[in-house]
């Protein structure tokens, strides 16, 4: 049987200048997110669409999210494989293409994992796991666009 999982998050626009969305050009696009017990998050558009460099943008949070998800599930995967893994991080990427209607879609993400494992007979398995990840992450299995990623995996201690 599935079980389902809710989800609420509070979105505020904060920026209305005085004059509302009088015009393109009036209002800011500022906003926060906010979770009940958790820090908000400051929020803008991407600067391309007049939106604030210095704030988070949803198609940031997009590429942030499959990269997260990827990762929680390949240290349980590794963690559940005998793969001890010391070290993770990720430079995700992803391609947004813009319609000449303004509107637009993610064509591609690609995950760039590096993993640190404990030692050299782990590498092999390390690498596999990365595609049960893809498989597995909910955020991924979500999009209709391909999540690619191009693992590396060196050996490092504690």
């Amino acid at each position: 049987m599935s079980k389902k999982h809710h989800y609420t998050t509070k979105l505020q626009w904060t920026g209305n200048k005085g004059t509302g969305t009088s015009d393109y050009k009036s209002y800011q696009r500022d906003h926060k997110i906010l979770v009940n017990g958790k820090q908000e998050i400051a929020c803008s558009s991407d600067p391309s669409f007049r939106g604030d460099p210095t704030r988070y943008n949803p198609e940031e949070f997009l590429v942030a999210s499959l990269s997260s998800c990827h990762m929680l599930w390949y240290l349980h995967l590794c963690a559940v494989n005998g793969v001890v893994v010391t070290g993770y991080t990720d430079q995700a990427e992803g391609t947004m293409v813009e319609n000449p209607d303004g509107g637009g879609q993610f064509s591609s993400v690609t995950l760039y994992p590096n993993v640190t494992v404990e030692s050299e007979a782990m590498i092999k398995k390390a690498m596999e796991l990365h595609e049960e990840a893809n498989k597995r992450c909910f955020i991924s299995s979500s999009c209709n666009f391909p999540v690619h990623h191009q693992p590396e995996i060196f050996v490092g201690g504690k």
